[in-house]
């Protein structure tokens, strides 16, 4: 018996590190695509607000797709959807640098943005089953991870743009790289198996009224964060004079505070509580948002664009958690949180790009700035979210397979 326990807790742990692995990879992608926004850019040859389009086919197409993801782990298993998802995500990495005009780039984003989608469903809900058999805190590391890969990501991307390297070749490098370690990594996580007479999961349902008031909050976070991820390179260069090697740094400043605060949150939480770390996140980020604004060298904006990343690393995590308590059903509260937290990430970038299109980049922070500001006023819907309240109910109904 002493030996059954002792390899669950081996068997757990690794399962951990593995998910770890996967987030890591999934952000990696993202990363890596950020970077080279400018290159893709004037590769189709679109103005600001083209981009701003193409850079709503992301959302489209998550939107499409993300229902499916609890059908397809349904079918075949959250191990083998996984891998799947994810190889599907990596090599979609190619595609964007690929496309000659703004229609082939809004195509080739659409299907980005559904595996992006799709996969992150999948090892978001392995992720949270993954916590709860610990009993313990690990979301805010597991986003911590995909804020690690995010960095290294753009830390290639920033290289390659340096050097002035074709984005088709980086791209195509860098996919082929991380689809292989994604299904290494896959290797390693919970194998969960629907229950043989589980009924498959409802195309889509409607979120409790609680978990829109918390998916507010993290429509706030994931703003601020999608749009400086996706516009901070381009800010630089257009609104800072800078060079597209410094112009790509900005990304991967924004990155590494990011990271650092993600990995780190799990601690800070438990000292301070939910409540009290986003309020002080929240100043962080209304400050980094009125420092991009006002910027006048690019040190001062790379500033605030770490701000803005350190201000809002740990909410999203939190607002998983707050949700996990909003109501009778987790698994449907979590769920309506996730999509409106990834839907506001995936929307981001396209209305920067309106609202540059109309005024100027300037102003599309200033948007941002604002939203960070009500983070500060919202983070009271956090109060109940705490270690032992992820408690999701996703895999309610799977059982797992020993391996």
């Amino acid at each position: 018996m002493a030996n059954e326990v002792v390899f669950g807790h081996q068997r757990l742990r690794r399962a951990r590190y593995a998910i770890a692995a996967v987030f890591c990879v999934h952000g990696a992608v993202t990363g890596s695509f950020a970077t080279r926004i400018p290159w893709i850019q004037d590769h189709a040859s679109v103005g600001a607000g083209q981009l701003g389009l193409a850079l709503a086919f992301p959302a489209l197409g998550a939107s499409v797709a993300m229902p499916l993801a609890g059908r397809v782990s349904h079918r075949f298993g959250a191990r083998n959807a996984l891998r799947g998802l994810i190889v599907l995500w990596t090599l979609s990495l190619t595609l964007p640098s690929f496309a000659p005009n703004v229609l082939a780039l809004c195509a080739a984003l659409f299907v980005f943005g559904a595996a992006a989608g799709m996969s992150d469903v999948a090892m978001n809900a392995l992720g949270v089953e993954t916590e709860n058999r610990l009993d313990r805190s690990i979301m805010s590391g597991l986003h911590g991870m995909w804020s690690v890969g995010a960095l290294i990501g753009s830390a290639g991307g920033t290289l390659a743009a340096h050097l002035g390297s074709d984005a088709r070749l980086h791209h195509a490098l860098a996919a082929l790289t991380l689809t292989l370690l994604g299904l290494v990594a896959c290797q390693g996580v919970l194998d969960l198996r629907s229950a043989p007479d589980e009924a498959p999961p409802p195309r889509f349902a409607l979120p409790p009224r609680s978990a829109l008031v918390i998916g507010a909050i993290g429509f706030c976070a994931v703003f601020a964060e999608g749009a400086s991820l996706d516009w901070s390179a381009v800010y630089l260069r257009d609104e800072m004079d800078t060079s597209a090697g410094l112009a790509a740094a900005s990304t991967t400043a924004f990155a590494l505070t990011m990271a650092v605060a993600r990995l780190a949150g799990d601690r800070i939480v438990d000292r301070f509580g939910p409540v009290r770390t986003v309020r002080v996140g929240g100043v962080l980020a209304t400050a980094g948002g009125l420092l991009v604004v006002f910027a006048s060298h690019p040190a001062v904006a790379m500033t605030g664009f770490a701000f803005i990343g350190l201000g809002v690393a740990v909410v999203v995590p939190l607002a998983f958690a707050a949700a996990g308590r909003s109501g009778p059903n987790p698994s449907q509260a979590i769920a309506g949180v996730a999509t409106i937290t990834y839907t506001s990430g995936l929307i981001a970038p396209s209305a920067i790009g309106a609202v540059a299109d109309a005024t100027s980049l300037v102003v599309s922070f200033g948007l941002v700035t604002l939203l960070a500001s009500g983070l500060i006023a919202g983070a009271g819907v956090l109060r109940s979210a705490g270690r032992d309240s992820v408690k999701s109910g996703i895999a309610d109904a799977v059982v797992e397979r020993l391996p």
